[in-house]
């Protein structure tokens, strides 16, 4: 007979939510010699027409300013089909700045059967800044490949651990959206067996939820 009662391995109970490190950029400033009444007459002309002509590229790019209700991002049904015996509504984890940074989980134990799944969203202060940091990641993260279709960038990857003869697949997909990026964490393991759902599986219901949440940006983005 099957039992929900058996304890986690240590490495899920202690899971952290997936966090995508943001590299700050740094300007110099450079003076030069002091200028005179006339060319800084001009000076002047020359930058009111660029301003008027040319708005800042960086303001110009930053499509989002804040992210999104994460626990809301993912429909009920899917948190159902992916995660067996979750509650739908999910866990907003902590945040030092629920503007730039939110992530839900949800996560359940149905019989012998273990789900975990995160969506975190990440806000950058322009295009090129999470442009960077999605490049990083996924070089990072070799052995996977792009999903298309799914905000202006998409990659995933799926891999199989084991901890004392227990298997765990984890499949991570990450989204690039403007000047947002979207990470998906979706794990399972099976206690009775001791093996982890397949790739296909994970992979599939990682990219699922990916998608839902990207869409949940787009939308709010328009409202």
């Amino acid at each position: 007979m099957r039992s929900s009662s058996l304890p986690l391995p240590l490495a899920l109970t202690a899971r952290l939510s997936p966090v995508v490190v943001l590299a700050a950029a740094g300007w110099a400033l450079s003076s030069g010699p002091a200028a005179t009444p006339a060319a800084e007459h001009k000076d002047e002309q020359k930058t009111a027409t660029q301003t008027a002509s040319a708005p800042s590229t960086s303001a110009a790019s930053k499509t989002y300013s804040a992210a999104p209700a994460p626990c809301a991002s993912v429909a009920k049904k899917t948190i159902t089909s992916l995660v067996p015996g979750a509650k739908t509504a999910g866990k907003e984890i902590a945040s030092t700045d629920a503007k730039v940074r939110r992530t839900c989980s949800w996560n359940a134990l149905k019989g012998y059967d273990y789900r975990w799944l995160d969506v975190s969203y990440e806000v950058m202060e322009s295009d090129d800044e999470a442009r960077q940091s999605y490049q990083e990641t996924v070089s990072e993260k070799s052995g996977g490949g792009d999903v298309p279709g799914v905000g202006d960038s998409g990659y995933s990857v799926v891999n199989l651990s084991t901890e004392d003869k227990q298997q765990t697949r984890e499949g991570v997909v990450l989204v690039r959206a403007s000047n947002v990026l979207l990470t998906v964490t979706y794990n399972g393991s099976d206690f009775e067996t001791k093996k982890a759902p397949s790739t296909d599986v994970i992979n599939k219901g990682a990219i699922k939820a990916a998608k839902e949440a990207v869409a949940a940006l787009e939308d709010g983005q328009k409202s």
